[in-house]
């Protein structure tokens, strides 16, 4: 029977068929920070009736396929990790790759989640039943439907290759650095980086000693702070597992410090200067060549892209054998690589550190909702959700990290568990609703919602820093990042405003589809109205430190 990939672990949840076909009340897209972690909240609210669909062959998201050289976090260990699965023995305060990646291999162990996982199943098309009030997921490995589907497979997860006229004839090898070849030997060659984002910086340090030479394509200067890594000592690990609150404590600190980062970014960004100052005396301290120096300071203010933490990028960059281009590839002929500025460089391989697909998602391509439109098309003009997650014209479909749910400066753990609280609270409302049932985003709550986010979106640093950066879509909106504190977003995703929903039902089951005329109430009653007033995102809303969101 269709629909059952290679599952790890044994035959678990989704065994239930209907007319021939494998039914499951929740099907999660993703196996990454965000489709784990809505795994471990299903179970936790009692239902074992779901699957993780995984188009890869192991799990790990974003951090099994970034498997390049000096790949890590910016993010500290303590805060990029989950609060119910807490890890004292983070062997650094910055964690790498294979750590992180180990990490997750544990939390889907520890969780009991590999008898939902189904590996190497891609989703291909997701279409909307109305008829049935499900969704038809066709994936490489069968068909399936479900009741409700929640999409974990994150903005990081598809990468972006620019359009280089030449680029296909090019003679050597080229890959993204989310797609390193690890069976290419770099050494003793002439190797191209392209992009100074955040992996372009991990990259250079890392292969330059090895390559013979490295020339780095740099189209914008990125603000550098160093990173402050180090060891986290036995006698720290041994602290916080024997004394959990001294972990917590570490959590809540560095996680309130970000906290009180966020006013200056949202609303203040001129406070950003000192920081601009310590960024220019960070370059100054390794770039002793004033030409070299001046190539390297960016025109915008300090924050527009995201800051990038590194303690060895500007030592690479000084050394003989590593060579700056301050300008975009323009196109390249046969080995020879062409700059916008007239600049040419022969090598033997291009790594592109070009970023990924993150306002235009193609999955949102594979989505076919209510009214018969991709979810792409519904977002041609800018991606906009209901609090981060449901969008109009497509019932019972959540997003973990939608459109402004991105964080500048902090860790998105917190705001994957915030969205988690609000699945978990979607889930209830449509048991105590019963029968076959949806929710459909009302398409004003939506747009009220998605006004508010982008009038506070307009005084930030993001949109008036002077810069294009990957958080603003082809119409330079704002789609990507939240403009508030990780406390605000909880609780404004704690629970489910049902008036911001339109309940839609079958009579009995293959009768007639009933739509509700308001929102459904909080409880088994579905015949009473609530509210048409929906609570919007508020700049003045309260940023307390409090416990739960400190440790979450």
């Amino acid at each position: 029977m269709g629909g059952t990939g290679r599952r790890e672990g044994g035959h678990g949840s989704g065994d239930v068929r209907e007319r021939g076909r494998e039914h499951v009340r929740v099907a999660v897209i993703g196996s990454g920070f965000g489709g784990l972690g809505a795994a471990v909240r299903l179970r936790r609210e009692g239902i074992t009736d779901f699957v993780v669909l995984e188009r890869a062959d192991s799990v790990g998201g974003t951090w099994r396929d970034n498997s390049y050289p000096g790949c890590a976090c910016d993010v500290p260990s303590h805060l990029y990790s989950f609060s119910f699965a807490p890890n004292p023995d983070w062997p650094r305060t910055f964690s790498g790759q294979p750590h992180i990646r180990a990490y997750l291999e544990h939390v889907a162990d520890t969780f009991g989640l590999r008898p939902h996982i189904r590996l190497d199943s891609e989703l291909l098309t997701a279409r909307w039943d109305a008829a049935e009030l499900r969704w038809e997921l066709e994936t490489s490995a069968g068909t399936l439907t479900a009741d409700v589907v929640v999409s974990a497979t994150g903005p990081l997860s598809d990468p972006k290759l620019p359009e280089i006229p030449g680029l296909a004839e090019f003679p050597g090898t080229v890959f993204h650095s989310a797609r390193w070849d690890h069976g290419y030997d770099l050494r003793g060659k002439r190797v191209a980086v392209v992009g100074t984002g955040a992996s372009a910086i991990q990259i250079v340090p890392a292969i330059a000693p090895q390559v013979e030479r490295l020339t780095l394509f740099q189209r914008t200067a990125p603000w550098v702070m160093p990173r402050t890594d180090r060891a986290i000592s036995t006698v720290e690990r041994w602290l916080h597992r024997q004394l959990p609150f001294t972990r917590a404590a570490r959590r809540g600190l560095l996680w309130g410090i970000r906290e009180l980062q966020v006013s200056a970014f949202t609303k203040r960004p001129n406070q950003l200067g000192l920081i601009e100052s310590l960024a220019k005396a960070n370059m100054a301290r390794s770039i002793k060549d004033p030409a070299l120096r001046a190539k390297l300071t960016p025109s915008y203010r300090i924050g527009c892209k995201r800051i990038l933490l590194s303690s060895d990028y500007y030592p690479a960059l000084a050394r003989p054998d590593v060579d700056l281009v301050a300008s975009g590839l323009k196109e390249i002929r046969g080995n020879v690589l062409v700059a916008a500025d007239g600049t040419e460089t022969e090598a033997d391989a291009i790594v592109f550190g070009t970023g990924f697909h993150v306002t235009d998602m193609p999955i949102a391509d594979r989505v076919v909702g209510a009214e018969g439109r991709t979810l792409a098309d519904h977002w041609k003009d800018g991606m906009q959700a209901l609090r981060g997650a449901t969008a109009a014209g497509f019932p019972n479909w959540m997003t973990i990290i939608g459109p402004n749910t991105g964080l500048g400066n902090s860790s998105m753990i917190l705001m994957i568990e915030s969205q988690l609280n609000y699945m978990a609270d979607y889930l209830r409302q449509l048991d105590v609703l019963g029968g076959r049932v949806a929710l459909a985003a009302r398409p004003s709550a939506v747009h009220r919602w998605n006004r508010q986010v982008q009038a506070r979106m307009e005084r930030t640093v993001w949109n008036t820093g002077g810069c294009t950066s990957w958080y603003l879509d082809a119409q330079g909106r704002n789609t990507t990042v939240w403009p508030g504190t990780t406390g605000e977003f909880r609780r404004l995703t704690r629970t489910v405003d049902m008036s911001e929903y339109e309940v839609v039902r079958l009579r009995e089951p293959g009768g007639e589809r009933v739509p509700a005329r308001a929102g459904a109430p909080r409880t088994a009653d579905s015949s009473a109205s609530a509210s048409a007033s929906a609570p919007a995102p508020s700049a003045s809303a309260s940023a307390s430190a409090s416990a739960e969101e400190g440790s979450a």
